[in-house]
């Protein structure tokens, strides 16, 4: 007799997923007064579902779940090779290479492709889009420990780690069992993040995460800009700063490797660079599904930040910007290098 469960992992193996875990799909009733705490604080963005209850029962998203399957890949890759251009703005590693989405997906499908032709079996798969909470799959499944971060923390591969869920209605003979967390005493997060967004551990405010702020369509705080730097698109430096992340296994996915931008988004373009431009040369990247306008504003917040006199020349023009978002930080950014 076949056993389920094992054949799984060693499919996804075969695919090229580094973790894989297994739960039930009973509801997180447990996070409900958290999450319903954070609606009433606000602290709800705009990238997550609204009902409460869809965010932690998945067979409200399901009906005939009986397992939920975690998946889990590497993006921690390192790189030399540094961009030739000097106004660069930075890119967070969920950015690097092909978009995470696309890769995952694409193993995932490889694998419900490959269990299919042993098995007819229901499920609904998501990368990052689904409304059920991915971290709490993850945790549940084994993949991780929830970080003071609030990252999942895997001990072989450390925290940059996508994650992504399949909901079936397969059943295995055993759960995994949730990893207990591991971060003892250490606060080097809370420390280090630059808005304080880590209110406490295990606690974030997304509102003030840059993270959050780099991919935001509403209006940044002043205060929130200068905290920014020069960051394009999302922000390592608690995951950078994790003894966790020391001495563990680098990313077999070659995907993730910035060929293109090294890791760096050459600013003097992105104020320039047309929409079509932009999509042809930029539009695989995980960044780039926010378009170019919240980008540009980025890069904008940048030049503000780095207080360079010979940038006045590029954001001057910008001041005749059709779009008035970009126009009042470009009016922000002028007067910051002027004080």
């Amino acid at each position: 007799m076949v056993d389920l469960k094992q054949y799984i992992v060693d499919l996804s193996k075969k695919v090229n997923i580094n973790l894989i875990g297994f739960t039930d799909c009973q509801p997180f009733y447990d996070l409900k007064d958290y999450l319903i705490q954070r609606k009433e604080e606000s602290k709800e963005t705009e990238f997550e579902e609204k009902d409460i209850d869809k965010r932690i029962n998945p067979r409200l998203i399901f009906p005939e779940c009986k397992t939920i399957i975690a998946l889990g890949i590497s993006y921690n890759i390192t790189l030399d090779e540094e961009p030739d251009y000097k106004l660069r703005g930075a890119l967070s590693k969920s950015s690097w290479g092909v978009d995470y989405h696309t890769v995952l997906k694409d193993r995932m499908i490889r694998l419900i492709k490959e269990l299919e032709k042993a098995m007819d079996f229901k499920y609904m798969y998501f990368v990052d889009t689904g409304p059920l909470i991915d971290r709490e799959i993850a945790r549940r499944c084994g993949l991780g420990y929830y970080g003071k971060n609030c990252s999942i923390i895997n001990d072989e591969y450390g925290s940059f780690i996508f994650l992504g869920y399949i909901l079936t209605n397969l059943e295995v003979e055993e759960y995994s069992s949730p990893v207990e967390e591991k971060c003892g005493d250490c606060d080097l997060c809370l420390r280090a993040c630059p808005t304080k967004a880590l209110e406490s551990p295990y606690r974030v405010n997304p509102k003030r995460c840059l993270s959050y702020l780099t991919q935001t369509k509403d209006m940044i705080p002043h205060e929130l800009r200068e905290k920014m730097g020069t960051r394009i698109y999302g922000c390592d430096t608690c995951q950078m700063v994790c003894p966790k992340n020391k001495g563990v296994e680098k990313s077999n996915h070659s995907e993730f490797i910035p060929e293109i931008t090294k890791g760096y988004m050459n600013i003097e373009e992105l104020l320039t660079i047309s929409n079509k431009e932009f999509k042809k040369k930029y539009g695989t990247m995980a960044g780039s599904w926010r378009g170019k306008n919240v980008l540009k504003r980025n890069g904008i917040i940048a030049l503000g930040n780095m207080k360079n006199k010979e940038s006045l020349i590029l954001l001057k023009p910008i001041l005749k910007d059709q779009n008035p978002m970009i126009r009042d930080y470009t009016e922000w950014a002028i007067n910051k290098i002027n004080k």
